[in-house]
């Protein structure tokens, strides 16, 4: 398995994981804003280690379950139906709270950095996510549970969630406004990508019946 396509299908995964606004990219964002870029990046440093120990946790997770196919089909199943709930709660349950905005008192780089980790570990989404996108490429050939590419698309999936908090931070001016930040969109983008998450999932349970 070409290692290089490994890390750039980790990247790309972990791209579309973080495109939504949320917790992460925009706090990255209002750091760099309001303290300058370096603290920004420091921040999304931290951010990233998280995601690298997260990513592995769930490459772990997913060989395990690589190995017991009838766990995967059941697994699949529930995924699915949290998928659709997941779906139904943000594009047409959820309501826009206004939420108070809070400014954080950490200043140094050091503390931007152990902040970056502890807002990352906090956010445990990327463990199922990348569980469930790691089996599914795995399904398809395009990743195997060796050593090597655990360790290559573990890469790959910080350096994607660095990109995207870097895009956040780079063109923050413009992605600030209501239309793109507000809780409604946010919902919505929500809603969208775990839409789309369970139609795939839906079309591999199709598949492997």
């Amino acid at each position: 398995m070409d290692i290089t396509f490994i890390f750039f299908l980790g990247l790309i995964i972990a791209l579309i994981g973080v495109v939504p606004p949320g917790l992460l990219n925009m706090t990255a964002a209002k750091v760099s804003l309001k303290e300058g870029h370096n603290r920004g990046i420091v921040f999304s440093i931290g951010v990233c280690l998280i995601v690298f120990l997260q990513t592995y946790i769930a490459a772990m997770f997913a060989r395990y379950l690589s190995n017991h196919p009838n766990t995967v089909e059941i697994l699949r199943q529930v995924a699915f139906v949290i998928f659709v709930l997941i779906t139904v709660y943000f594009l047409f349950i959820s309501k826009s709270n206004p939420k108070p905005d809070v400014e954080p008192h950490a200043r140094s780089k050091p503390s931007r950095f152990f902040q970056g980790m502890f807002l990352s570990a906090i956010n445990v989404f990327p463990i199922p996510y990348q569980a469930y996108m790691t089996i599914t490429i795995a399904g398809f050939g395009w990743f195997s549970f060796d050593a090597m590419s655990i360790l290559t698309y573990c890469s790959g999936a910080a350096t994607g969630t660095f990109v995207m908090l870097y895009v956040y931070i780079f063109f923050f001016d413009k992605i600030k406004n209501k239309n793109l930040t507000s809780q409604k969109n946010m919902n919505y983008s929500i809603g969208g990508i775990t839409g789309i998450v369970a139609i795939v999932t839906l079309i591999n349970i199709i598949m492997g019946t």
